[in-house]
C-alpha cells in the first residue's frame, strides 16, 4: 500500500522558514518523481516544486522559485520542501504527490507544464497546514 505523510506544518511569521517532510512508504522514490502542491482557502490546487529523485532534477512554480528547496533522502524514502522567505501568500495546505514515471529525463526535458500537472500523480498525502502570519 502507498502512503505519502506530510509533517512540519504549522505557523510562522514572514520572513521566516518552515520545513515540511514527506514520508514516502510503499513505492520506491527513484521510481517515481515527487511534487509538492497546495491549495489556498478558495482557490485552485497549484503546483509548487518536484523532483526526480533518480536524476538529481527539480523543478518549481515561479511563486516560489528562489525561496523553497525541494531535496529527497533515498535511505529514509522522504522528500523535504524547505521554504524560505515565506510570505504571507505561501500560506496553504500543502500535500505531496508521487507520479511513477520510467523517462525521469523526458518529464525533465519535456513540456514544463506536466511537472507540476495534478492529473499526473496518482498519490496524495492527506495534506498539512502551513499558515504565515504576523
Amino acid at each position: 500500500q502507498v502512503q505519502l505523510v506530510e509533517s512540519g506544518g504549522g505557523w510562522e511569521q514572514p520572513g521566516s522558514s518552515l520545513k515540511l517532510s514527506c514520508a514516502v512508504s510503499g513505492i520506491v522514490l527513484d521510481g517515481y518523481v515527487i511534487a509538492w502542491f497546495r491549495q489556498a482557502p478558495g482557490k485552485e490546487r497549484e503546483g509548487v516544486s518536484c523532483i526526480s529523485a533518480i536524476l538529481g532534477r527539480t523543478y518549481y512554480s515561479d511563486s516560489v522559485k528562489g525561496r523553497f528547496v525541494v531535496s529527497a533522502d533515498d535511505a529514509s524514502n522522504t522528500v523535504y520542501l524547505e521554504m524560505g522567505s515565506l510570505k504571507p501568500e505561501d500560506t496553504a495546505v500543502y500535500y505531496c504527490a508521487a507520479a511513477q514515471v520510467h523517462y525521469h529525463a523526458g518529464w525533465f526535458d519535456g513540456p514544463k507544464g506536466r511537472l507540476l500537472d495534478e492529473f499526473e500523480y496518482e498519490y496524495w498525502g492527506q495534506g498539512i497546514q502551513v499558515t504565515v502570519s504576523s
